[in-house]
């Protein structure tokens, strides 16, 4: 019995984690419509993108790194053009390498929070509306209060 567990335990191997460099599973392999879900869907985040960097009301990296992620499962070449984008691809490395944004982009989000909720609440001039747009805004505000600056 002894031995028997010992060889099972011998042949279990781990899998090594997958990196955020891609899919490990080459795109002609995978399912055609699966693909093509997954691109559409980092094209619609790459728009997002694009309108939260017009609109206050959207975050912008959040949405590229969506993006990012798709292009990783479906386009390897559109997420190079994501990661060497001269304003958004340093954003996208840093976060990738150590999980955290840059000091002025973590103020800019939290004031914009804020000021989204203020405006809000004087529009609304409900207490309860106003109760749900802060019930709305504080799970997103925590994260980005505890979220670690790069260097």
């Amino acid at each position: 019995m002894r031995q028997n567990q010992e060889s099972l335990t011998q042949a279990v191997k781990i899998e090594p984690k997958i990196t955020a460099q891609g899919c490990p599973v080459p795109i002609a392999k995978r399912n055609k419509i699966i693909v093509l879900l997954w691109k559409v869907l980092g094209v619609f985040c790459v728009g997002l993108a694009i309108l939260g960097a017009i609109l206050p009301i959207l975050p912008t990296t959040v949405f590229l790194i969506m993006a990012t992620a798709c292009f990783a499962k479906s386009s390897p070449r559109m997420q190079q053009k994501l990661l060497n984008n001269k304003t958004f691809g340093p954003l996208i490395h840093e976060w990738q390498q150590s999980r955290s944004i840059p000091r002025k982009a973590k103020r800019i989000a939290l004031l914009m929070i804020i000021l989204s909720v203020a405006w809000s609440s004087y529009l609304l001039q409900d207490i309860m509306l106003t109760l749900l747009v802060i019930s709305l805004v504080i799970w997103p505000f925590i994260f980005l209060w505890r979220l670690p600056i790069s260097k």
